[in-house]
């Protein structure tokens, strides 16, 4: 929850909701008292019954416990922090930002919600709520690449002009949009929380559809941790490393140089080997497409920079 403005710290992510949506300007004749009055952005209490959902919402699950809490507070104190709308023609009005405030309203038993009105079109309202939900920190991974492959589509976005307009960099946009590379049932495991973005990122190495569904259901029935997903994962694509009559792999690299493997791995979201003899040898990463290719010279020149 905030205060009655909207967030500062939005405006540091790319363009925020009041650079992309103009605020409704103020009639030159007073409006009809049927009518909804125009605003300056400043809030106005709406009736929840005059507001429809927005249609292109990213968001497909809401934590129930955390919608509860939500309510309860709103029952008790109100809403803090106002939703954004845009009118619709009969009086109506359609979400752009808040969906969670306007759904505990409604569990609280409120009649009403502090809004600000804004004037957009489809396009613009559809463009706002994605950015929107993907500046945020709580959608699950499978939502957020989601969102940046509508972004993509919708829009023609690039992974560059993605990372711009929601404040990330591009590798963790091509990350994120790698998932969407994963068989449905592994999406469906990541998006219920049963597999973590770690898991996901690591089993994607594998490629085959077949393989990794098998090694995701050996991962979640031992529990593995990330860096255990990530050595069982280096024993399918290496089986020669695997000792006999045993599943562990073997490490023989030296601990700062396996550090470093792995925050290469993590950072490019590629696969990557280095061979080291006493301080001599050779780092090799493999890239999947052309894509993957097109991020790694993007990540590699910026460190340049």
């Amino acid at each position: 929850m905030g205060i009655a403005t909207e967030a500062p710290k939005r405006r540091a992510l790319g363009k925020g909701l009041e650079s992309l949506l103009p605020r409704v300007q103020p009639a030159a004749e007073p409006a009809k008292p049927s009518e909804p009055a125009p605003e300056s952005g400043r809030p106005r209490e709406i009736p929840l019954d005059q507001l429809d959902r927005n249609p292109w919402q990213t968001r497909s699950r809401f934590d129930e416990a955390q919608l509860a809490d939500l309510a309860a507070s709103i029952a008790a104190t109100g809403v803090v922090q106002p939703i954004i709308v845009r009118p619709l023609p009969g009086g109506r009005f359609q979400l752009i930002a808040g969906e969670r405030r306007w759904l505990a309203s409604q569990r609280a038993g409120k009649a009403t919600i502090p809004a600000i009105v804004r004037q957009a079109s489809d396009e613009q309202s559809m463009e706002m709520t994605i950015v929107e939900n993907l500046q945020r920190t709580d959608l699950n991974p499978m939502e957020q690449a989601r969102a940046y492959e509508r972004l993509g589509r919708e829009f023609s976005m690039t992974q560059e002009q993605m990372a711009k307009r929601t404040g990330k960099d591009r590798a963790s946009v091509a990350n994120f949009l790698r998932l969407l590379r994963l068989p449905v049932e592994i999406q469906g495991k990541v998006e219920a929380g049963e597999l973590s973005f770690g898991h996901a990122r690591t089993l994607l190495a594998l490629e085959d559809p077949e393989t990794i569904l098998k090694a995701a259901q050996k991962v979640a029935a031992l529990s593995m941790s990330v860096r255990q997903t990530e050595s069982y994962v280096q024993g399918l694509l290496n089986p020669e490393q695997k000792q006999k009559g045993d599943e562990k792999v073997k490490e023989p690299l030296d601990p700062n140089v396996r550090q470093a493997r792995d925050e290469l791995q993590r950072s490019l979201g590629l696969k990557v080997k280095i061979e080291d003899k006493k301080g001599r040898g050779r780092v090799i990463i493999e890239y999947a497409s052309l894509e993957d290719f097109d991020t790694l010279i993007d990540v590699l020149s910026r460190q340049r920079s």
